[in-house]
Order: C-alpha cells, then sequence, then structure tokens
C-alpha cells in the first residue's frame, strides 16, 4: 500500500443520552501512512459490534477506557494482511485483532493473533473460536465452577456468548439446562441447540417462567442481563449456587436507575456466590479452550449462529440493533 491509500472508519459523533442512534456516528475517510519496521497492513474481512460498547460510548471510567468523541471506535476484528514489515508476520495471513470499525488497520505485527481458516470461517474467531467463545467457557468452568450434574440458567440465552453458554455446559454434563430470550422464534432456535427448556421473557413474569421451567431449581446461573432476570435467579438458587455476572444489558441504554434485584437477602441464607468477571482475567484458559472448541466444532458438536451485516457503513445500525435484540447469535459485519 502507498501513503496515498484512504481508508474509511467509523467514528463516535456524540456520547448517547440512552439508547445510541445513528446521529451518534459519523464515517470518515483517512489516508493511511507508509508502515514502519514491525508493522503489518491489515484489511479488515469482518468486525464485532458488542454490548460492552455501549458502556465505553459513555465518558464514565471503567475496566476499559471510553470511546473518545471524533476519534475511531475500535472493537474485535479478523482480517488479511496485506502488506507486512514484520517477520511475525507474512502477507496473506489471517489475524484477529482490537482495531475494528474501519476498512484497514495498521498494527504491530506481534500484537495479532493468527487465525487458522482451515478449521472454521475467519469470522468463527469473533464469535465460537474468539473472545465470545472463551467468555462462554471461562465464565462457565471457572467462575460459575460448574459441575457435572448442574442445572443451568441463561439468560440472554439467544445472544453469542448464551447460545454458547448452554452448549457447553450440556457437552460438560449438565443435569438441565435453561434459556431465556426475547422472541418465539429465539426460544424454537434455543431447543434446537439442545437446551432442555426455553422461555420468552415477554409471556410473564420471570421469576414464575424461570419456575415452571426449573421446577427442582437451578444451580448455576449464567447472566447476561441483569435486572429482574437476576431476581428471578436468585429466587430458584439452591442451597450453594453460583452466579457468573457477565453483563447487564437491561441496564445499558436506561437513564432510570435499576428497580431490581429486590431479593439479595435470599444470598445470604442460599450462601449464594455472586462473581462479576471480564474475560482478560482469564486468557490463561485461552489453549485449553480452544482445544476444546476446535473439537467440538470439528465434531458438529457445537452449533455457532451469526447474524451477519455486509459494509462498513452499516456496522451502526448492526450495533443498534443489537441493543434492540435484533440479532440471534454473534452480530457480525463484514467489509
Amino acid at each position: 500500500m502507498s501513503t496515498t491509500t484512504v481508508s474509511r472508519e467509523i467514528r463516535l459523533a456524540s456520547r448517547p443520552s440512552g439508547w445510541p442512534t445513528s446521529e451518534n456516528f459519523a464515517t470518515a475517510e483517512v489516508e493511511l501512512p507508509e508502515l514502519e519496521d514491525g508493522q503489518i497492513l491489515v484489511r479488515n474481512i469482518a468486525i464485532s459490534v458488542d454490548p460492552y460498547m455501549r458502556g465505553r460510548m459513555n465518558d464514565v471510567k471503567s475496566y476499559l477506557p471510553p470511546f473518545q468523541v471524533g476519534a475511531a471506535l475500535d472493537g474485535g476484528a479478523v482480517g488479511e494482511v496485506v502488506e507486512s514489515k514484520s517477520a511475525d508476520r507474512a502477507v496473506g495471513d489471517v489475524v484477529v485483532h482490537g482495531l475494528g470499525w474501519r476498512e484497514y488497520a495498521i498494527l504491530d505485527g506481534s500484537a495479532v493473533t493468527p487465525a487458522d481458516t482451515s478449521i472454521a470461517p475467519a469470522t468463527a474467531y469473533l464469535g465460537a473460536l474468539g473472545m465470545t467463545g472463551l467468555t462462554a467457557y471461562a465464565g462457565l468452568t471457572a467462575v460459575a465452577e460448574f459441575k457435572e450434574g448442574d442445572t443451568v440458567f441463561v439468560s440472554g440465552a439467544a445472544g453469542a456468548v448464551g447460545s454458547l453458554v448452554g452448549q457447553i455446559a450440556k457437552l460438560l454434563g449438565a443435569k438441565r439446562v435453561i434459556g431465556s430470550a426475547g422472541s418465539p422464534a429465539k426460544v424454537a432456535r434455543l431447543l434446537e441447540l439442545g437446551f432442555d427448556a426455553a422461555f420468552d421473557y415477554h409471556d410473564g413474569p420471570i421469576t414464575e417462567l424461570l419456575a415452571a421451567a426449573a421446577p427442582d431449581g437451578i444451580d448455576v446461573y449464567f447472566d447476561n442481563v441483569g435486572g429482574e432476570h437476576l431476581e428471578a435467579a436468585i429466587d430458584a438458587m439452591n442451597q450453594g449456587g453460583r452466579i457468573a455476572l457477565c453483563g447487564a444489558i437491561a441496564q445499558y441504554n436506561t437513564t432510570d436507575k435499576p428497580t431490581a434485584p429486590h431479593n439479595l437477602a435470599l444470598v445470604i441464607g442460599k450462601q449464594l456466590t455472586l462473581r462479576g468477571f471480564l474475560v482478560g482475567g482469564y486468557r490463561h484458559l485461552g489453549g485449553e479452550f480452544r482445544t476444546h472448541m476446535a473439537g467440538w466444532l470439528a465434531d458438529n458438536k457445537i452449533q455457532w449462529d451469526e447474524t451477519i451485516v455486509e459494509g462498513l457503513e452499516n456496522a451502526p445500525q448492526a450495533f443498534i440493533d443489537l441493543m434492540r435484540g435484533a440479532n440471534t447469535g454473534k452480530m457480525v459485519v463484514t467489509l
């Protein structure tokens, strides 16, 4: 590539108040400089849009720095090396990296992870074989300390992480796996994926729906939603139950203070464990996870759903739709 190569990128135009809108994003063109020694130029094949990005759009201190107004967003991406001044990476290599929301990215060759597309398509490295899959695996096995014979409840179960949690739990010997989702079609999909029971949380009080699906209670709750789902899970928990707090999407776009859960006193009597986690703290499980997942995929024991949106210019709408639950499985934008 020459210094005259132009790349499009998506920038944060303004910080959302409540639900994000298209006005919060802007498309810009930038001229790429020449590579320095050790660097590579990657043409992105696909980028990830994820719920955690909503928090980074707020100007608040958190575990990741906030996005800056007027600057390009970033996030998971997979792409092909098209120019290299790095001994670590060759032209044609497919790599995973953290500079999404743009057509091209300049990175240090040592700062990317190779993706073996003979195992699975490139987009799988943003989902089942990527951080999404590791989140599901580590959250279930290490954070929730899953044991064979456990009954597991997963909220947001038709999403990228939740759908994998349920399938992994079944493969590891769960007695029963229950999922909640936001539409009849998603409930049907969960049953196809091997969940023992699933319900649409719009169909009634979540506490009642969960009690009907888990008459003997639950031992593990993998929480992607928070709010009323967390309250219902605490009600349904058996003695010594474990809750992995992965996400709280019910609260990400609200401008009101959360009202649930009201039943935290039950945590004491039931001797429950509630543990929040970030996947970055479990990278040491990456090798173990990839070995398991590659085998499961090769044996067709795990299905991974994708909702694919084409075109970088449509990434903002894909993110907005993700926040509204329009995806089944991983939301991916292909370039």
